[in-house]
Order: C-alpha cells, then structure tokens, then sequence
C-alpha cells in the first residue's frame, strides 16, 4: 500500500515517459548548439562578481548578473550601437553597455529596479561638487541625530515589525533630516537607505519570501531562523554613503575593456512591463538584447522587495497590481489576456500551443494538480503562463531588432513534481519559430540542484543554467 497517496515510482516513471521523450528529442536537435562554456562561472554569471565592483555594489539585487558578464558577451559577441534590456532589473546591461559607448534603453516595472538605475544616473551625471560635500556632511554630523522629528515609515503589511524600535526610529529621523536637503541630495540619501534596509532589519530575502529572524516576534514555520548579526542603522549608513562617494566621485565605474576615455552612452529608461512598453517600441531599431527574465521558478519580487516598495511609498493595492502586471513567475499570477493587450500575438500564441514538450508538461502538472499531488495548485497556471509571456516577449524583440542582431538571455531550467523543464529548450524552439537562428546554448559547466523537498522525493540531479544566443534572421 502506499502512504499518502503517492503513486508507486513505476507509476509516476510511466508518467513522465512523454516529457522525457520529447525532452529527448528536443535537446538531439539542438546538442550541437548546447555548449559547455567554462568561463561562464556562477559568480559571473549572477551578482557575487558585482559584490567589489564600483556602483553596482551599491545595492545587493540578489536577481542580476554582472557587469563582467557583460564585458564578456561584448567583447566575445562583438557587441555594438543601441542595446535593450527588456528586464533590466538593477541596470547592470543599461550602465555596462554605457560605460562601452553603446546607447541603451532598458525596461522595468519594480520601482526598486526604476530607484536603482535613475539615482545612479543622477550620481554619475547630475551630481555637483556640493552635493556631494553635503553627503560627507551628514557622515561627519550626522544631523538625524539631533533632530526630534520623525517623518512616518511606510509600511506593509508584510513589513510590519521589520526593524528593531531604534532601528525604526533611527530610519524616521533620517528620513525627516533630509527634507532640509536639495532634491538630488535627498535622492541620493535615499537610495542609500534602500541599500541598507535589510542589512538593519529582522529579514533575509529568500526567493518566494521575506525570511524573519526571531528577534522580530513574528512566526514563520516551525524552525526557528536565526539571520545572525543585525546592522547597526548609523554605522549601515555611514559606510554606505561613504562607499556612494568614493564610487561616484573618483569615477572608478569603467571597465578593464573599456577606459575611462571612451564617451559614455546614453541611457534610457522605460517604467512598466514590457507587455505593455515594447509595442510602442519602433521596429528595427536595436542592435542587440541582452536580458534576464524571471525565471519559471515562484520567486515573488513583490514579496522580497517588500521592505524597499514600502519605503517607495508602494501600498498594498498597488502591489498586488505590480504582482499581476509582472511576467508570470509567481503562483498567484493570474491569466494574462495576451491577444486582448495586442492582436498581433496571435502567432506566438500558436506556435506554444504547438509546442509538443511545453504541452506535454503542463498536460502532466494539470494531471498532478487533480491527483492533488502539487503543493501549490497555482504552478500549472504560472507555467503555463510564464511561456506563453515569454513568447510574446520573443516575438516583439524580433520585431524590434535589426537583421542579424543577437538575443542573448540568462535564464535557468527548473522541476515541478519530478518533472524537468527544459526553459532553454523550449524557448530556444519557439525563437526558431518567431524569427530567430539558434546560435548557441551556452550552458554553465556547474549545474543548479532542486529544491529540498525535489531531492528528496525525486533524488538529486543538476538542473541547466543557460545563457542563449540567439540571431535574428
């Protein structure tokens, strides 16, 4: 008899036969193009090789990769003129390519990725000689200090109890201090507040939540996490406008490929999705994508960035709107209407309708949502979601790319309910089907491991991370 009305494994082998199958067929097609790169590390290729590196170790976006990487692909890809990021994210693509003379325009919907990218810019570019004597002012003086006034912090519900009661009454003297300041200062002050909340806060970002130490009084599980030493609020934000200054005034932020002389280009930002900005994109008009998306893999953004969206003055309503409007990722992603927000997607619709693997794999969750084998009844409709986006997205970078420009994506494979989700397999196969050559799969030569609880019922086996190259036909 089995317990807890789990299928035998025969039976459960038998199941994913197709989706092997497929996955069998699909990666023979394209083994000659899935190349094992060993330059491609896991610290180049996500945000430790930006940990010591000027201006983007400001804020510690846990989702990027880094600018090395970038150095890389232009260097290796002979990469040149205007640029798109269609996830930007904190604007590693944005500031690397500037930094290399190549325009770029970048997408983002999180106000923390917009916070990231426009206060850096202001700091690189718009910053005056006093503005910055007035940052070593307030490390020097520390006028909050002195000051009994407090501005409120904003708060979500899930943000509650996030600082200890003088950590939170530190952070609202800060905030009250530099109302006396001009606007790009009190920009600058802060974003160097965002880049320290959850070092002085009783949270760790983990993926699909806020983690909370024990300290905070809130209950989170049965075992008890304890995130270690907690910063000190004033010692925090000395070191990080100390760090700020030293970056941004000594214009240490070029790179070894390319030296301070070279003219830096020029940056643009689009706020919103990109479902709904790059319709309004022209056609033809980049020279290259380079991007990472959300990966297929339940992280909520709106959830681990709560902390920085509050102080944003994002409320609740508003972030459950972000959540929706987000590329689907998240179980509670709903359904996105795609031919209702722009007729013309009715081919990439299809070809994922078409798509053997893809429907092979949500015919097997829908199956295991029924047996009531899923812990989370919402992944079939994220999955199913997250491709369908992801073929939309595909389709409007080819219309917007030039003849032979490259498509170059970071993204990773994942596994629901035993099953393998070959991402780079299936997306490479719909951009062969909406304008684009496959040109390499380059795959990282250390593999990704599941989660705890996927070992556990489905044994350990490496999951493909993948930077794709793809060229527009």
């Amino acid at each position: 008899m089995i317990s807890g009305g789990q299928q035998p494994i025969s039976l459960r082998r038998a199941e994913t036969e197709v989706i092997e199958r497929l996955d069998h067929e699909l990666t023979r097609r394209f083994e000659d193009r899935l190349i094992v790169q060993k330059a491609l590390t896991r610290s180049l290729v996500s945000f430790q090789s930006n940990r010591n590196k000027p201006a983007y170790r400001w804020y510690k976006y846990k989702e990027a990769f880094s600018a090395p990487l970038l150095e890389y692909l232009f260097h290796h890809y002979k990469i040149s003129g205007k640029i798109l990021d269609t996830f930007a994210g904190s604007g590693t693509t944005l500031f690397a390519a500037s930094e290399a003379g190549m325009t770029a325009e970048g997408i983002e919907l999180l106000p923390i990725g917009q916070q990231i990218i426009n206060v850096r810019k202001l700091l690189e570019s718009d910053f005056s000689h006093e503005d910055f004597l007035t940052l070593e002012r307030w490390i020097v003086a520390s006028p909050w200090k002195k000051s009994k006034q407090r501005e409120p912090l904003p708060e979500l519900r899930i943000t509650k109890s996030a600082y200890s009661p003088e950590t939170h009454t530190g952070i609202e003297r800060f905030m009250a201090a530099w109302r006396q300041e001009n606007d790009r200062v009190q920009a600058a002050l802060r974003f160097a507040l965002l880049c320290v909340l959850e070092s002085v806060s009783y949270t760790r970002k983990d993926g699909q939540y806020l983690r909370w130490d024990y300290r905070s009084g809130r209950r989170q599980g049965q075992k008890q996490f304890d995130k270690g030493l907690i910063a000190d609020f004033e010692e925090a934000i000395g070191e990080k406008l100390s760090e700020i200054i030293a970056d941004a005034r000594t214009g240490e932020t070029q790179t070894e490929l390319f030296p301070r002389e070279k003219t830096r280009g020029a940056i643009h930002l689009h706020h919103g999705s990109c479902l709904d900005v790059m319709p309004k994109l022209p056609t033809e008009s980049f020279d290259a994508v380079i991007t990472s998306p959300p990966y297929c893999n339940r992280y909520d953004y709106t959830r681990t960035y709560a902390l920085e969206l509050a102080l944003l003055g994002v409320g609740e309503r508003e972030l459950i709107n972000l959540r929706q409007q987000m590329l689907s990722c998240t179980v509670e992603n709903r359904a996105k209407d795609l031919l209702k927000l722009n007729p013309a997607w009715a081919i990439a619709v299809a070809a994922t309708d078409q798509q053997e693997l893809l429907q092979a794999i949500l015919k097997y969750l829908e199956e295991k949502k029924e047996q009531g084998e899923l812990n989370n009844n919402g992944i079939p409709r994220m999955v199913r979601g997250y491709f369908y986006e992801m073929a939309c997205v595909i389709a409007e970078c080819a219309r917007v790319m030039k003849p032979g420009a490259p498509l170059i994506m970071v993204n990773d494979n994942v596994r629901y309910a035993g099953a393998s989700v070959s991402v780079d397999l299936i997306l490479s196969d719909l951009a062969e089907k909406l304008g684009f050559d496959v040109e390499h799969i380059l795959v990282l030569p250390t593999g990704k491991g599941n989660s705890s609880q996927q070992m556990g019922e489905h044994g350990k086996e490496a999951l493909r991370k993948c930077i794709y190259v793809w060229r527009k036909l």
